[in-house]
């Protein structure tokens, strides 16, 4: 074994599907329909599905009309980010009764260090399930869990069993795991990335764990590093309770170089969409917008303006993102465009970027 105890005791809990869960919950009429949360049948981007839409290959960030293409009986629902925040904070609050050691990654999602607990319980495996357990009978939805040594394997563990399920990797069983996962199933490895592993013959674990850190720094650049050390179940991010995002982001990456500002500004109203979902969802307003470019030639340009007020919705940003790009001339074709909030209504500082789905 290449690691040694004593051991963390990390769970991962993850709603299921939580807003289209909440739309179901809120009006039983809707249950077992294919739901997509957000958007509408003439345009906008969905935000969430239920499972049952998700068979359909519909999912989160897809425009409401390839959705609807997809699944012609699909329901749209609006979003509801006050009562999603409502159910949220009872969630957390039963975390809190296990744990303070609890980093929430978003509405519906948190890590929780439980190695030592409110409860005594030195079993990791029965606090997850009592949680969820708990979280059913106090909300009336359904959570997944992960539990694991690490943030990472937990991370993965917990949609292993999904929807309403959980998975314990033991420390005895980490590196079995770890090299029998396919590589698409590492957590923050996307469809890009994990093309270009298996062009270099990475298809599982046991493929990555094979390769020197040098080559793998030189196909992966810093990711090399963090690659080499996860197969090998080396992660050492401490829950952190008190995180508090620096800036909030969207970006994507085009299939295709654009070099029209008009294909520009449509695909940065798509960006923006995404990213007032994100400001919502989060409850963040923040006073500075950062346009990044990247060009065909891997060169970057950010491009920044601070408001006087908060802002949060598109409609207050939006008109901002187009004068960033309308800034100065564009030196080449452009492959990526983000942008990010930055100056947040928040205290403590830990950036927090978002790659939206690549156009591949």
């Amino acid at each position: 074994m290449e690691f040694q105890p004593p051991f963390r005791k990390i769970i991962h809990v993850d709603m299921d599907a939580f807003y289209a869960s909440v739309a179901e919950l809120d009006n039983p009429e809707l249950r077992g329909k294919a739901i997509a949360v957000g958007g509408s049948e003439e345009r906008g981007v969905v935000s969430a599905a239920s499972y049952e839409a998700r068979k359909f290959g519909v999912k989160s960030a897809m425009s409401s009309f390839l959705a609807k293409q997809k699944c012609p009986h699909l329901i749209f629902v609006k979003t509801d980010f006050e009562r999603y925040k409502e159910l949220s904070v009872k969630i957390r609050a039963i975390f809190y009764e296990y744990t303070d050691l609890v980093e929430p990654l978003s509405l519906d999602e948190a890590y929780l260090d439980v190695t030592e607990n409110k409860k005594g319980n030195p079993s990791a495996n029965d606090i997850a399930r009592e949680i969820r357990a708990r979280i059913y009978e106090e909300t009336g939805l359904r959570a997944s869990a992960g539990i694991s040594i690490n943030k990472f394997i937990a991370k993965v563990a917990s949609d292993i069993n999904k929807p309403n399920g959980q998975k314990t990797i033991h420390p005895e069983e980490v590196l079995p795991f770890l090299e029998e996962l396919p590589v698409n199933k590492f957590y923050g490895v996307g469809k890009v990335t994990a093309s270009k592993m298996y062009n270099l013959g990475i298809f599982k674990g046991k493929d990555l764990k094979k390769k020197p850190l040098e080559e793998l720094v030189k196909s992966f650049g810093k990711s090399g590093t963090h690659y080499y050390n996860i197969v090998r179940g080396i992660h050492n991010s401490a829950v952190k309770p008190n995180r508090i995002r620096k800036s909030i982001a969207a970006e994507r990456t085009f299939s295709e170089n654009l070099s029209s500002e008009i294909f520009m500004i449509e695909r940065l109203d798509k960006i923006a969409d995404e990213l007032e979902r994100r400001m919502k969802k989060t409850d963040t307003k923040g006073k500075t917008i950062t346009l990044k470019i990247k060009y065909s030639d891997f060169t970057q340009q950010t491009r920044s303006k601070t408001k006087a007020n908060f802002m949060q919705t598109k409609e207050e940003f939006f008109p901002v993102v187009k004068e960033l790009l309308y800034q100065d001339k564009l030196v080449n074709s452009v492959r990526l465009l983000g942008v990010s909030f930055g100056n947040l209504n928040t205290e403590e500082v830990v950036p927090f970027w978002v790659q939206l789905q690549f156009e591949f």
